[in-house]
């Protein structure tokens, strides 16, 4: 084509120049005039086939610099900085991430588009160089992509480890751990303590227990907990962690900020843990699924081992996948529940007649002369409503974890690339004012006598995310939170030390936490010191 056009244009400018060298005058104008008409009728003829043909835009979004692109005008704040974008580009806008292409969205019916219309599309992750490091090579539930062997994950975990059945055989795990807790705070009555540490450390002992049966107590359990508590912490927050690896993946062998140094270590940590437990495992009678005393066993380690050695499964166990599930528990089920309960109790503090309206359902349904237990939290709708509106206004994940489509795809009228790294602004659409009434307050009355839930299908609602990759721990962590927040607000009065003020706000990551850590004073409030012990 290209061939013929220059063929055209070479005679037609050997005729006008021929033509301006005769005594014809007229002729070079009329030719020139031609010339000038053919180009602007073939550039309109090009510009309306490829208009037909084209792909609809990116998403509206802040312009980048070269090569760096929206990079250097990040906010530490990420989700208040995303929320403010927003609200000038619209609820689904671009950012220019690198080499990467981020999208944006704050909208619960483009959020239904994708996480709903579109979800098989969208239910791969955009893997960081952290989150592989720290799974194990993303053999976890959280990164693997989706397909046979995240299937398998997500049975193994939700079908047996994580399913109604299983929960319910170790609730006894479960009390004696939160009696502990309370019988600690006890033992501290009208002296500061660190509620989000304690209530880690409560979280950590039940799910270790149910991986390999081990607890901490004492020393220890401060010791250790502690420990535990500060690698979790350094871990969720390289996972967040603008890295230079994940925006130009062909810089990442370099390291450049050492984020997968730092994560190899805190691993290490772990691994020896696991590698400990497992070795024990092997050598005990019980990988069978018995005990020594031919007892059926609950240990969740036994059983992940023993699915291991099944030769008929389609999509072989490996010792890596029981490895990345075991690192999925404990770091992904102990920092997320215990920073919501030091959400909850901040805010309860704040707003007395909240604390009241829980503290007066506590004594109608359990009484002052009982200690709560787990049978009860079912008949507490008014504190399952603090629940649902710390998790509205506090949500554990705030950007979620984010997706990433398989395909180039089209949504809301506009392109979405393949391999984009896709946001959900969850903590926006749970402050949207054309949603939410009074968005900034916290008022538990908003989910009373309401069908709005955590279940995923209402997307303007879904702290837990939706769709494929919802939260496969979302049922423990909700036993863990009604049973463990019921009983401290059961059995203390809980006070601000002299001079402290309530400090509210949040940091930044990808668990939101509290900014200033909540130190408390409690004051036995039940009948008797025996129901503490």
């Amino acid at each position: 084509m290209f061939e013929k056009l220059d063929n055209i244009y070479s005679n037609v400018y050997s005729w006008w120049w021929q033509s301006s060298n005769s005594n014809d005058q007229l002729g070079p104008l009329h030719v020139t005039l031609a010339i000038g008409l053919f180009a602007v009728i073939w550039i309109l003829w090009v510009l309306f086939i490829k208009s037909n043909k084209s792909q609809p835009p990116l998403p509206p979004g802040p312009k980048g610099l070269p090569l760096v692109g929206n990079l250097l005008s990040l906010d530490p704040e990420l989700h208040v900085y995303f929320a403010q974008l927003s609200q000038s580009y619209g609820p689904i806008l671009t950012l220019r991430l690198g080499g990467k292409l981020g999208i944006v969205i704050s909208s619960p019916a483009i959020a239904r588009e994708v996480l709903k219309d579109q979800d098989t599309i969208f239910a791969n992750r955009d893997v960081p160089v952290a989150g592989k490091e720290a799974t194990y090579g993303g053999t976890d539930i959280v990164w693997t992509p989706y397909g046979p062997e995240w299937q398998m994950l997500r049975k193994v975990c939700v079908r047996e480890m994580l399913c109604n059945t299983s929960l319910d055989s170790v609730s006894d795990l479960r009390r004696k751990e939160v009696r502990q807790t309370i019988k600690y705070f006890y033992s501290q009555a009208g002296s500061p303590v660190n509620i989000g540490e304690q209530m880690f450390l409560t979280v950590l002992n039940v799910i270790t227990n149910m991986l390999w049966g081990g607890t901490m107590k004492g020393e220890e359990r401060s010791n250790l907990g502690a420990e535990f508590r500060e690698v979790v912490a350094e871990m969720t927050a390289l996972l967040g962690f603008p890295n230079l690896s994940d925006f130009y993946p062909s810089l990442a062998m370099f390291d450049l900020q050492g984020v997968k140094k730092k994560m190899k270590k805190l691993v290490h940590r772990f691994d020896v843990i696991f590698e400990t437990m497992i070795e024990q495992r092997l050598k005990m009678d019980g990988v069978d699924g018995k005990g020594n005393d031919g007892k059926e066993s609950i240990d969740f380690l036994q059983f992940l081992l023993k699915l291991k050695d099944q030769q008929d499964a389609k999509i072989p166990l490996t010792m890596i996948h029981v490895k990345a599930l075991l690192m999925d528990m404990v770091v992904g089920g102990t920092d997320t529940t215990s920073n919501s309960m030091e959400f909850v109790m901040a805010e309860m503090m704040n707003k007395p007649d909240i604390l009241r309206k829980v503290q007066f359902e506590l004594e109608t349904v359990v009484g002052k002369a009982n200690i709560v237990e787990e049978f009860h939290i079912h008949k507490l709708p008014y504190l399952y409503a603090v629940m649902k509106e710390i998790l509205r206004l506090h949500p554990v994940l705030p950007l979620l974890v984010p997706h990433c489509p398989s395909e180039t795809t089209t949504v809301a009228g506009y392109t979405i690339p393949k391999g984009a790294r896709i946001f959900f602004n969850v903590w926006a659409i749970h402050r949207d004012p054309t949603i939410w009434e009074n968005p900034l307050e916290f008022d538990p009355d908003r989910f009373l006598n309401s069908k709005c839930d955590y279940s995923g299908n209402d997307f303007a609602y879904f702290p837990f995310g939706s769709g494929r990759r919802i939260c496969a721990g979302t049922a423990m962590a909700e036993r863990m939170f009604m049973f463990s927040v019921a009983s401290l607000i059961h059995s203390f009065e809980w006070s601000l030390p002299e001079g402290d003020t309530l400090d509210l706000s949040e940091k930044f990551g990808i668990v939101l936490k509290k900014r200033i850590p909540l130190i408390v004073i409690p004051t036995p409030r039940l009948s008797s010191p025996t129901m503490y012990e």
